[in-house]
């Protein structure tokens, strides 16, 4: 089992986005993803909630969390969101960095973009990982 560690800043909108994705859409027996920041907030944005709540997933209940070194040394990859200096670096952790815009305070529709291309982001990375689920795998071999 692999986990994927999304991180940004406050936790609030972007790792949160892409770790619910990423455990919606990958083989759960294979990987799982966390999401925590550096300073978290204290709740997920309220459009991020929604526009998740669009695709059908469900964020009401999740709250920020902080990256913490014991949160850290269970992840075998570190995803940051584009946060710059900012950035949590992680040693001996493969890292990417994606460099997304924050959606806080943005209009509903340009959240919209950004959860598409945290979708999209995530979507990559399962299939370049190998994380899909079986039977995606075998539609993808036909």
């Amino acid at each position: 089992m692999q986990t994927v560690l999304f991180a940004c800043v406050h936790n609030a909108g972007r790792s949160q986005m892409a770790a619910a994705f990423f455990n919606a859409l990958a083989d759960a027996g294979k990987a799982r993803a966390l999401s925590a920041g550096t300073e978290p907030g204290e709740r997920v944005y309220p459009d991020v909630v929604t526009a998740l709540g669009e695709v059908g997933i469900d964020l009401a209940g999740a709250r920020p969390r902080r990256l913490t070194d014991e949160l850290a040394r269970g992840a075998q990859m570190l995803v940051t969101m584009g946060c710059g200096e900012a950035c949590p670096v992680v040693p001996g952790l493969r890292r990417q960095d994606w460099p997304l815009e924050d959606p806080r305070g943005k209009p509903i529709d340009r959240v919209r973009e950004i959860r598409d291309e945290i979708r999209g982001r995530v979507e990559g990375l399962i299939a370049a990982e190998g994380f899909g689920r079986a039977e995606e795998s075998s539609k993808a071999g036909r």
